[in-house]
């Protein structure tokens, strides 16, 4: 009886525990995730508009300066000090500043001003995610 007193004591303290723990994890820094989902909604609002053909120049220009805004973000948001990320967050932040620069206006320049972008997430995303 004692000793499944003492088992059921230790796996009390060990949940206790391991929650603490999981809180402690889960308080880090929110900045990445949340820099990642600040451009996954400006660039689901710009895939959203060409889906639906409602391609409004003024909003889409305000979706593009967003993306280029928050890209600028990315490297001293991770801090991950390796040159290839570095360059794949340049060459996102350089894409996004043809995009805004070429000011597409329909839903077929639209997508071909976020071609580019899309390759430069995707390139980044399958090496550093």
């Amino acid at each position: 009886m004692r000793a499944a007193l003492l088992i059921l004591l230790g796996l009390a303290i060990g949940v206790i525990g391991t929650s603490q723990v999981m809180n402690a994890l889960a308080a880090r820094n929110p900045m990445p995730k949340a820099v990642m989902h600040t451009l996954g909604y400006h660039a689901g609002e710009l895939k959203q508009a060409m889906k639906s053909q409602q391609c409004d120049a003024a909003k889409i220009q305000l979706h593009l300066l967003r993306l280029q805004s928050t890209s600028t973000d990315i490297v001293p948001t991770f801090g991950i000090a390796d040159q290839g990320f570095t360059d794949a967050a340049n060459k996102l932040q350089t894409t996004l500043q043809q995009a805004v620069a070429a000011a597409p206006a329909t839903c077929a320049s639209l997508a071909t001003a976020l071609k580019p972008v899309g390759e430069a997430c995707q390139s980044c995303h399958q090496k550093y995610r």
